[in-house]
């Protein structure tokens, strides 16, 4: 099925829908919700966001923005022993860096403590929930195999009064930690498994980032998710598919209480090659020093990307080009590069960057004398203008672009031939000179004066053109080249720990990288496309006296040979 944009007459601008997108429109067209549609993006805060949850983001803001509706941001914090206020703010920094707006809808499970406390209240007069004293050993022994039907709780026909008086001095601190818990009373023969006595409540005394010590119940997710959603009116509430066997639950739940019940839509998270998506497994990579922390360059999370250098548009980018759907599957990480090259291509100007550098000296250039050379800032954005860049008798090149022995198909500098120098001047190689162990450590070349801008008056070519930075005028900086973190594409296969395939070469650090002074200055986290190396950005660590670049992505988009 297709929506139109408000063209009836043709398909041709026809755009077609992803399945919960098609649901809404059709939710929407047959006047299902009297009001406008509600959406939500719930996130626990016990970790940083990853490029898995901007899928979900996206996916919720997005909607909310297309039909008209709002989703609200809502903390799921019902697990004091694994939250903090630190995650919150990260959340709430990462969702707004990718461009939506929850407006004043910044919403916390915690908030509706005291109304789900009621409602376990009238589930227990209901004659549909208990506190039981089983442990939690003897709760999972209770609840049978998928072959095999569970087993009652001796304390299952405790009588209302009774579950009352137990569940207050629950809430009021009575018993310790473990010892009781409060469960829906369902059907222990189901064949699904969260509907054989869910455990609804559990005692834990433990201080809440929000409520410090008020609680020392705290509800369980299954028992609090569809709450939240019913309380705060979601019409559409989108989980990804582990909780499709949750949702006969979440249903018994609101239809027990008889209050708002929300539809729920389940899809495919993002898995992606070479990446981790647990945020179990991520908070192990920070706890034990395997990465420098939660924004590491190599990681996963939105802060981490962020300060790589990815761009809030590529990102939501590539949410669209991968879709929604029902069937899991795992994206290739060149996909998402592509997307991130595409925006940082139009958006990035040009500079010059020298990463391992070695002097070249041009012999018949005029000593102390410096000139100033005009440089496209963006081939792709003229808006972007052009800069001067300084040029002078010593320069520095990439030593990979020099060979003093070269190969037949090696068209770079090389003693004899004539190469371009990037918006500068046609130079020629005349020789070397090495230190005592035969390394190059200075080149010497003759230019052409008439060449310059990088073009012969009389045609004839040269089949290389290098870039280069004015010695003179050079910025000293740290450069870090960032690879994949891990080695394998599903660093999870296996037997050992998913840590045995961590990359040892995925972080290169260069100290004596050559830049054009027209960075100096630059801003935090501003990106760059240094010409013929890839895109850079500034890092989070970059000072005044040292500035500190990250590799965002290399210029090679194997995404587009992959589609070929």
């Amino acid at each position: 099925m297709t929506i139109n944009n408000g063209n009836n007459s043709s398909n041709d601008n026809a755009e077609r829908l992803d399945f919960v997108r098609q649901i809404v429109a059709d939710d929407i067209a047959g006047g299902k919700w009297p009001k406008a549609i509600a959406t939500r993006f719930p996130p626990e805060p016990n970790g940083y966001l990853h490029i898995g949850h901007a899928k979900s983001i996206c996916l919720n803001f997005g909607i909310a923005s297309e039909f008209g509706g709002t989703c609200n941001l809502r903390f799921d914090d019902t697990n004091p022993t694994k939250e903090e206020d630190e995650y919150v703010k990260s959340i709430v920094e990462d969702v707004k860096w990718l461009g939506w707006d929850w407006g004043k809808n910044l919403l916390f499970a915690s908030d509706y403590f005291g109304q789900m406390y009621d409602w376990a209240i009238k589930l227990i007069k209901k004659g549909k929930a208990y506190v039981c004293d089983l442990s939690a050993d003897e709760t999972r022994a209770y609840r049978g195999t998928p072959t095999e039907a569970g087993k009652m709780s001796p304390f299952r026909n405790r009588s209302v009064e009774e579950n009352i008086d137990l569940f207050a001095r629950m809430k009021n601190g009575e018993f310790a930690d473990g010892a009781k818990t409060l469960k829906a009373k369902i059907d222990m023969a189901s064949p699904n498994f969260n509907m054989r006595d869910p455990v609804m409540y559990r005692i834990l005394h433990a201080s809440h980032h929000r409520t410090s010590d008020q609680w020392c119940i705290y509800p369980m997710y299954d028992w609090a998710h569809g709450l939240e959603d019913s309380i705060e009116k979601i019409t559409h509430s989108i989980c990804t598919l582990e909780f499709e066997n949750h949702r006969p639950l979440y249903d018994w739940f609101l239809d027990e209480l008889g209050i708002h019940h929300s539809q729920q839509i389940e899809f495919a998270r993002l898995n992606l090659t070479y990446t981790v998506m647990s945020k179990r497994k991520l908070l192990k990579l920070v706890q034990e020093n395997y990465v420098s922390g939660w924004d590491d360059p190599r990681m996963p999370t939105i802060s981490g990307m962020r300060r790589r250098g990815y761009s809030s548009e590529a990102i939501r980018n590539f949410c669209k080009t991968i879709g929604v759907n029902k069937f899991k599957s795992t994206i290739d990480l060149a996909l998402l590069e592509h997307c991130l090259r595409e925006d940082l291509n139009k958006t990035s100007p040009r500079v010059m960057a020298v990463l391992n550098p070695v002097k070249v000296v041009i012999d018949n250039y005029p000593q102390g004398e410096t000139e100033m050379l005009v440089a496209v800032n963006n081939p792709a954005d003229e808006s972007a203008g052009t800069r001067e860049v300084p040029f002078s008798r010593e320069i520095y090149i990439e030593r990979d672009d020099f060979m003093e022995d070269a190969p037949k198909k090696f068209y770079r500098l090389t003693p004899g031939r004539e190469v371009r120098l990037r918006y500068a001047y046609f130079v020629t190689c005349t020789g070397v000179i090495k230190d005592d162990d035969g390394n190059v450590v200075e080149i010497h070349c003759i230019y052409d004066p008439e060449t310059r801008g990088g073009d012969s008056p009389d045609g004839r070519k040269v089949k290389s053109t290098i870039h280069w930075v004015c010695a003179e005028n050079a910025i000293d900086a740290e450069v870090r080249l960032y690879g994949n973190l891990f080695t394998k594409e599903n660093p999870e296969d296996g037997e050992g720990e998913f840590t045995e395939n961590l990359n040892p070469d995925s972080l290169k650090v260069l100290n004596n990288c050559k830049l054009e002074p027209y960075l100096k200055g630059t801003d935090m986290l501003s990106r760059w496309q240094f010409e013929r190396l890839g895109y850079f950005c500034v890092d989070a660590d970059s000072t005044s006296e040292k500035p500190v670049f990250n590799r965002t992505v290399s210029l090679r988009d194997t995404w587009t040979k992959v589609k070929k």
